[in-house]
């Protein structure tokens, strides 16, 4: 299938916000969408939903196609967990869970996705990614927080905090933007770094609130592997933001080891 045929399918299966929770229609096996250049990492998106379904979907793979065809980099996307096996992820250096919502791996896939990381490798988690998988600690723990609310669509500051990171560089503060605003269940820092604190007296969190410290992007080390999570990325105009595909390419080459922090 084509790269735009693959983005129809996404559309059409896509819900609207207001829409009820859906499951995604999967597609059987990894499609790809951009093409590596000699000696360049592969790159997997996995965007399976069985809870909420973004309609922002399409933009993201949109946008990480364009990421990785200017770093040279190959990508495919799928929403089928028999991808989860030790040969096939064996390919790719990072997997990137686009705004996946409920249980989108069984027992066996999760195991093969635990190996994948003890190997090294990368895991990139956009928005709802922090909004699957809840009874499973592994995930839970590579991804650095579960989801417990969120606000209302609305425009809020964004804080960078005193680190050195690939995926804040450059980004002038405060960083004013409009997004669907996550809290979580536990913070994050102390078993990640924090890079990205969103100020909530600049908006009104709603279900969503934590307090003065309240985490939206971090990275860490775990389980052998590398792994990244933003909480931007609810809206389809979120992908078209330059200042967020810098912040989103800064997580996904660290987490793949292709830079530094």
């Amino acid at each position: 299938m084509a790269r735009s045929g693959y983005i129809q399918l996404a559309l059409l299966s896509a819900a609207c916000g207001s829409s009820p929770p859906t499951e995604s229609a999967a597609p059987s096996g990894p499609t790809e969408l951009v093409a590596p250049a000699a000696g360049r990492p592969r790159l997997l998106v996995f965007s399976r939903t069985q809870g909420f379904r973004h309609d922002s979907i399409p933009a993201g793979l949109d946008a990480l196609a364009a990421l990785s065809a200017q770093r040279g980099y190959g990508l495919s996307a799928t929403e089928d967990g028999a991808t989860f096996t030790d040969a096939a992820l064996s390919a790719y250096a990072a997997v990137v869970f686009l705004n996946t919502t409920g249980d989108v791996l069984n027992d066996a896939e999760q195991q093969a996705f635990e190996r994948y990381i003890a190997a090294g490798h990368g895991y990139v988690g956009v928005h709802s990614a922090s909004d699957c998988e809840y009874d499973w600690p592994f995930y839970g723990a590579l991804v650095g927080a579960y989801f417990a609310g969120h606000s209302q669509i609305v425009a809020a500051e964004l804080r960078v905090e005193p680190v050195m990171h690939a995926a804040v560089s450059g980004i002038a503060v405060p960083w004013r933007r409009e997004d669907e605003w996550y809290g979580f269940r536990t913070t994050p820092r102390g078993s990640a770094t924090v890079l990205l604190t969103v100020d909530e007296s600049t908006y009104d969190p709603g279900p969503g609130r934590m307090g003065v410290d309240h985490p939206v992007a971090w990275y860490h080390e775990h389980g052998g592997g590398r792994a990244f999570y933003t909480a931007l990325g609810h809206t389809r105009e979120t992908y078209r933001d330059t200042t967020f595909l810098s912040h989103l390419l800064g997580g996904l080459e660290w987490a793949a080891a292709a830079t530094a922090p």
